[in-house]
Formats: structure tokens, C-alpha cells, sequence
């Protein structure tokens, strides 16, 4: 009796252990499609701005939080230069609208907008370099808006490019290497 525990016992060890292994190579929590025998780098290059609007340190911003997400997300190593994946591209848009106006019932007073859009537009260009069917070139668009009759642009703009820079990363993320 105790003989054909032991055999239970090795039996379902080995058939964990060959189950485990079996998932690791086609699921992850992310939802990747990455073979990571094959794929095992990603390299960023510095992205630009090329909008001519927003704060001066916004393409560092986009570049680093891009690089930081792939790194938490895929177990990639990030390389300087010619990685197995490679992003580079501009931030191409950076545009604050009025959505919504408020009309003002006194005649020597102008309408004034009740509702801001911070819009911004990243062009990426990915290259995959071991399935070059992979590879793409799109432009990736996300907006924020804001009431500008409680707060100012300078004092939310940085809080709304962090969270529009979030949503694009993640559609980057979801047409690259994802299974969404």
C-alpha cells in the first residue's frame, strides 16, 4: 500500500512538473505571444517630439515609460541598440480643444469653454526582427479632457499625459507582442 503511494505520489510530481513546463512556453499573464527561445531582447530608441506643443521633457517621459512597460510585462532584456524587437518613432500630436461651451447669460461676457481635450498622437515604428511580417508602422491616438473652469492646463497637464501616455502604451503593447 505505502509502495503504490509512493508511485502516486512520483507519477503526479512528474505530471505537474511536465504541465508546468508545457504552459510556460505558450501562456503568460500579459497574454504575449512571444516565443522567448527565440525572442529575447527589445531595444527603444529615444522617441521625439515632433508635435511642437507639450513640455520639454515629454519624449523622455514617453521613451522611459514604454521601455518600463515592456520590462514589468515581457521577460525581455532591454538593449541598448538592435534588439530582437525594436521601437522607434515621434510623438506627432499635441493638442488642447475645446469640447463643450458654456453660454453666458451676461451679453458683455464671451462664451467660454466647459470642457478641454489634451489630445496626443505617438507614431511608432516596430521592427521585429525575426518575423518581419510582425512589423509595423501606425500612429497610436488617446485624449483626455478637463474642465478649465476649476483647474488650469499647467495644473493637470502632467497628470494627463502620464495617464494618455498609460492608454497608448497599452494599445502599442496589445498590437506588437499581445494576443488581444
Amino acid at each position: 500500500m505505502i509502495l503504490i503511494k509512493r508511485y502516486l505520489l512520483i507519477g503526479f510530481i512528474l505530471l505537474s512538473t511536465w504541465m508546468v513546463q508545457a504552459c510556460s512556453v505558450s501562456y503568460s499573464f500579459t497574454g504575449t505571444n512571444i516565443n522567448y527561445d527565440i525572442i529575447k531582447s527589445f531595444s527603444v530608441d529615444n522617441f521625439f517630439n515632433d508635435s511642437g506643443g507639450g513640455p520639454a521633457n515629454m519624449e523622455q517621459l514617453f521613451t522611459e515609460s514604454l521601455k518600463d512597460f515592456y520590462q514589468r510585462n515581457t521577460q525581455l532584456e532591454l538593449i541598448r541598440n538592435n534588439g530582437d524587437l525594436q521601437f522607434s518613432g515621434s510623438i506627432t500630436r499635441y493638442t488642447i480643444t475645446p469640447q463643450a461651451t458654456v453660454t453666458t447669460t451676461d451679453p458683455n461676457l464671451p462664451d467660454r469653454a466647459g470642457q478641454m481635450r489634451l489630445n496626443i498622437s505617438v507614431e511608432v515604428d516596430y521592427v521585429n526582427t525575426v518575423n518581419e511580417d510582425e512589423s509595423l508602422k501606425r500612429t497610436f491616438t488617446f485624449f483626455k479632457d478637463y474642465d478649465p473652469r476649476s483647474t488650469s492646463i499647467l495644473q493637470v497637464e502632467s497628470v494627463l499625459i502620464e495617464e494618455i501616455f498609460e492608454s497608448i502604451i497599452q494599445d502599442i503593447f496589445a498590437a506588437t507582442v499581445a494576443n488581444w
